[in-house]
């Protein structure tokens, strides 16, 4: 068990759009610390969006990010022997993380197209309320609402 809890470190803004969300996407798409590949992915994403939408992409991706944004969430908590779900409230900042998170995963499990444009319909999707993150997000909403019951075991 650690002595003490491990200090929060600031995420560094995009240089483009000067945004510490969009610099935390980066860093979530990229892979063995090739920052600029990710970063040419994620700016070609936005200018996908942006000619597919006609709309401001940063405004559109914000948008989607809300809509697939976990409002409770279940965590596992072992009590006399049973594993129990319990359903828990998910901050702001681990909603958005983890909804960067589902936008990557879904984009990586489609095949057969360049990358910038995978983010791009999984952004777009999200943004008009559907596509594989959506659901996620439902899934999630469900089984904290089915565990209900197991709330007073919260922490």
């Amino acid at each position: 068990m650690r002595r003490r809890r491990a200090p929060k470190r600031d995420i560094l803004t995009d240089p483009k759009y000067d945004s510490p969300v969009i610099g935390q996407f980066i860093n979530i798409i990229m892979r063995d610390g090739k920052k600029s590949t990710a970063q040419r992915i994620v700016y070609g994403a936005f200018d996908v969006i942006a000619e597919k939408v006609k709309d401001d992409p940063v405004k559109t991706f914000f948008t989607a990010l809300d809509n697939i944004r976990p409002r409770m969430a279940v965590k596992p908590r072992r009590i006399g022997g049973a594993t129990y779900q319990v359903p828990l409230e998910v901050t702001k900042e681990k909603g958005m993380a983890t909804a960067l998170r589902w936008i990557k995963d879904f984009a990586l499990k489609k095949k057969g197209k360049p990358m910038k444009n995978k983010i791009a319909e999984e952004i777009i999707s999200a943004y008009k309320n559907e596509g594989a993150a959506i659901k996620k997000r439902e899934d999630t909403h469900k089984m904290a609402e089915a565990n209900r019951a197991f709330a007073h075991f919260r922490y």
